[in-house]
C-alpha cells in the first residue's frame, strides 16, 4: 500500500510539473487552426501587433499582399516524410532568369511575409515558389516545429522544383523568420547543385534562443531554463521532434552554399545576436545587411533601395559562378 502511494505522488508531481509547461507549449508550437487555438493567442499579444509589417507599413504591405493574391499561380502539393499534405503556390515570370523558393515566417504565409518584396522580384526575372509551411494556408499540420521539420519540407520542395526547372535555372532559397532558420538548416543536408544562394532575414540560430528570449523579453517569465525543459519535453510527446532539432550550428559549419544575411536593429522578436552567431558561424560565402531602424519582417520596408540592391548583387554574383 505505502510502495503504490508512492507511485501515485511520484505519478502526480510529475503531471504537475509537466502541466507548468504546456500552456508554453499550447501557445507557441500548436498550430491548430481555429478560435481556441495558439495562433488565436499568439496574434492579440501586444509584441505580435508592434512585430508585424502592418504595424507602420500596412499601406505598402496590403498592396504588395494583394498584388500576390491575384497573380495566375501554379498549385503544387506533396506529401511530407511524416506524411503531411504540403501546398506551395508556383508563379512564372515572363522571361524568367532565376526561381526563388519563398519560406515564410512563424505563423507567416508567403503572399504577407514577402507582400514588399515579391512582386520586385517577379518584375526582375524570378519564378516564385510561395510555400505554405506546415500548419499554414493550404498545408496540414498541427505542431510548427521552428525548422526541425520544415528544414525537411524545405529540402524536399528544391528538389520537387529541380524536377521542374527543365531550362536549368539558378535556385535560390528565400527565408524570413523561422523560414529563414529553416532555409539556413535545409542547407546541411545537401542541396542540389542547382541551389547557388540562400537569403536570410531576421532568422535566429535556434529554436531555444527563440523561445527563451520570447519567454524572457515579452512574458517575463521566471525559470526559463526549467520552462524549456517542460516544453521540449511535450515537443517530444506530443509534436515528435526535439528543440535541439532546431538548430542552425551543425548546417552551416558544412553548408557551401553562398549566404545572403539581412537583419533589422530594432528586432524584438528575434534578437539581433541571431544574426551575428549565424554570420559568425557560416562557413561559406557570406555578406551580413544590418538595416537601422528595422523591426522584425520590416527590413524590406525600412531600408527598401538599399535591401533590393543587395538581393540583385547577390543574385547577379552568385549567377556568374
Amino acid at each position: 500500500m505505502k510502495q503504490k502511494k508512492l507511485i501515485i505522488s511520484a505519478f502526480a508531481a510529475g503531471a504537475v510539473f509537466l502541466s507548468m509547461g504546456y500552456p508554453f507549449f499550447k501557445l507557441l508550437i500548436d498550430g491548430k487552426k481555429g478560435k481556441k487555438s495558439g495562433g488565436s493567442k499568439w496574434k492579440h499579444l501586444k509584441h505580435a501587433k508592434l512585430n508585424h509589417p502592418r504595424n507602420g507599413f500596412e499601406d505598402k504591405y496590403e498592396v504588395g499582399k494583394a498584388w500576390c493574391m491575384e497573380q495566375p499561380m501554379e498549385d503544387l502539393f506533396l506529401t511530407s516524410r511524416d506524411g503531411l499534405r504540403l501546398h506551395a503556390s508556383y508563379l512564372r515570370a515572363k522571361e524568367p532568369k532565376r526561381i526563388v523558393l519563398l519560406s515564410h515566417g512563424y505563423r507567416g504565409s508567403g503572399f504577407g511575409d514577402f507582400a514588399n518584396t515579391a512582386r520586385f522580384l517577379h518584375e526582375n526575372g524570378c519564378d516564385l515558389l510561395f510555400l505554405d509551411q506546415r500548419c499554414c494556408g493550404k498545408s496540414e499540420g498541427r505542431y510548427i516545429t521552428f525548422g526541425a521539420k520544415e528544414q525537411w519540407d524545405i529540402l524536399d520542395w528544391t528538389y520537387r522544383l529541380e524536377e521542374k526547372n527543365s531550362s536549368a535555372l539558378p535556385i535560390f532559397l528565400f527565408g524570413e523568420s523561422m523560414g529563414a532558420s529553416a532555409v539556413l538548416m535545409a542547407s546541411g543536408h545537401g542541396l542540389p547543385g542547382s541551389v547557388k544562394g540562400l537569403i536570410c532575414d531576421c532568422g535566429f540560430s535556434s529554436m531555444k534562443r527563440a523561445l527563451r528570449y520570447v519567454a524572457g523579453e515579452w512574458l517575463h517569465l521566471d525559470f526559463i531554463e526549467l520552462l524549456l525543459l517542460r516544453v521540449d519535453l511535450f515537443c517530444r510527446i506530443l509534436a515528435d521532434f526535439k528543440m535541439a532539432d532546431a538548430d542552425t550550428k551543425k548546417a552551416l559549419a558544412v553548408n557551401k552554399i553562398p549566404v545572403l544575411f539581412f537583419h533589422g536593429i530594432r528586432e524584438t522578436f528575434v534578437n539581433p545576436k541571431n544574426a551575428n552567431r549565424n554570420y559568425e558561424l557560416c562557413r561559406a560565402k557570406k555578406e551580413l545587411v544590418i538595416i537601422d531602424g528595422a523591426r522584425h519582417l520590416c527590413s524590406a520596408y525600412v531600408g527598401e533601395e538599399r535591401y533590393r540592391k543587395k538581393l540583385l548583387e547577390f543574385f547577379s554574383s552568385e549567377e556568374s559562378v
